[in-house]
């Protein structure tokens, strides 16, 4: 059975998943790069509750019981590319294999982690582009569910903590000379 109340979730899902790309793209161009973390973050905690919006809902069931081909993938080498040496040194990090199946430490990517995610989401976008709103809606619940949620809440708390430590990090003096730049207007 067709659920028509997918055609206002899909919009405003396919609204989240341009967002997301849009924002990748502005930080990966490299025109603002003391903003990619803040950026990114927005980013992903956006996606991160459009995500769980996607979890909370009753199973999505397409129509067909087979998938209509979406199209090409999209090509996010470059886009990888760039994010990597954007993050340079502080790409990989550490996290727990299945926080509720076991205690072993895996190792990430956070360049990898932000590409698989539009992947994911390009796939979705495919299927509401080409009109079918019921798959996009299964193929983003199904993905969140077994790949992209995964990644975007480990991406989520890499950049929450990298962008701590550039905050609270920095030495005392420079944090005061900022502080009392900002309450005398000084450049």
């Amino acid at each position: 059975m067709v659920d028509e109340g997918w055609d206002e979730l899909a919009r405003e899902m396919q609204h989240e998943v341009s967002a997301y790309v849009t924002a990748l793209r502005e930080v990966t161009s490299g025109e603002v790069p003391e903003a990619a973390l803040p950026v990114l973050l927005l980013a992903v905690g956006q996606l991160c509750g459009a995500g769980a919006r996607l979890g909370a809902l009753v199973d999505v069931v397409p129509e067909e019981r087979f998938e209509p081909d979406p199209g090409p993938d999209a090509d996010l080498d470059g886009l990888h590319e760039r994010l990597l040496e954007l993050l340079g040194g502080v790409d990989t990090y550490c996290d727990l294999e299945d926080p509720v199946l076991s205690a072993e430490v895996a190792s990430g990517s956070l360049s990898a982690d932000l590409v698989a995610i539009a992947d994911d989401l390009h796939h979705g976008a495919l299927h509401y582009e080409a009109g079918h709103r019921t798959e996009a809606m299964w193929w983003w619940q199904f993905s969140y569910l077994s790949s992209w949620g995964e990644r975007a809440a480990a991406a989520l708390r890499v950049l929450l903590a990298l962008l701590a430590h550039v905050r609270l990090d920095a030495e005392e003096e420079d944090v005061m000379e900022a502080e009392m730049a900002a309450l005398h207007g000084v450049d």
